[in-house]
């Protein structure tokens, strides 16, 4: 038996668009239950931003403060910039890069200096220059007819080899910088990070570099 092609199909059960929607057992939430549910939504949100702060800080990258006057001319008092911590713990530091450690003598003060010798480098300051491994270095950081004195680590002409895991840091102001003429290398554990950006002033804004050349 063929179906009457002129029967039509009875259309599906819906509801009418003018009826109200059927209760499912849901109550409105109060504003003061609102408000608590935003609350919890941002300390959670807080809570992320700063432990990812965290990692950051102590794991990436640090902003610090230049203080004083060792690095003049390059760095002024008052200079703030990033370090970059990941540059220490997983590659090579090389000559002439700008490091930021702290204190040998006192754990509580951190400098910052430019890494002049390497591990296994011998250095030696004499007539006012500096020599690595019988060569006098060019360092055009350096303002013209700078004179870089002996300190108390080092006596004139004398050559010394920088130990394993050590570095031999200088500060650009020869004549107003306590480094490591006067108290040695620097031990690789006490190095923070890597000078890696200046953010202020701003007109000084940049990536830092650190030529050296042999």
């Amino acid at each position: 038996m063929q179906t009457n092609q002129n029967q039509q199909l009875e259309p599906q059960d819906v509801l009418p668009d003018n009826l109200p929607s059927l209760g499912l057992g849901e109550e409105e939430l109060s504003f003061w239950d609102k408000f608590k549910g935003h609350l919890i939504n941002l300390f959670i949100f807080v809570a992320v931003v700063l432990s990812i702060m965290l990692v950051v800080h102590k794991f990436i990258a640090e902003p610090h403060k230049v203080s004083g006057s060792s690095m003049v001319p390059n760095f002024k008092d008052g200079d703030f910039i990033i370090t970059n911590k990941i540059a220490t713990n997983y590659y090579p530091l090389h000559r002439g890069e700008i490091i930021i450690f702290t204190s040998p003598r006192d754990a509580s003060k951190v400098f910052i200096k430019r890494i002049i010798a390497l591990p296994q480098d011998k250095i030696r300051i004499q007539d006012g220059k500096v020599y690595l491994n019988d060569r006098q270095i060019n360092e055009p950081y350096l303002p013209s007819g700078t004179n870089t004195s002996n300190q108390g680590y080092l006596s004139e002409g004398e050559e010394i080899l920088i130990p394993d895991n050590q570095y031999f840091v200088i500060g650009d102001n020869r004549g107003g910088s306590s480094d490591s003429r006067e108290w040695g290398p620097v031990k690789k554990e006490l190095i923070i990070g890597q000078a890696f950006l200046r953010y202020w002033p701003i007109n000084k804004f940049g990536i830092i570099l650190h030529p050296l050349d042999l």
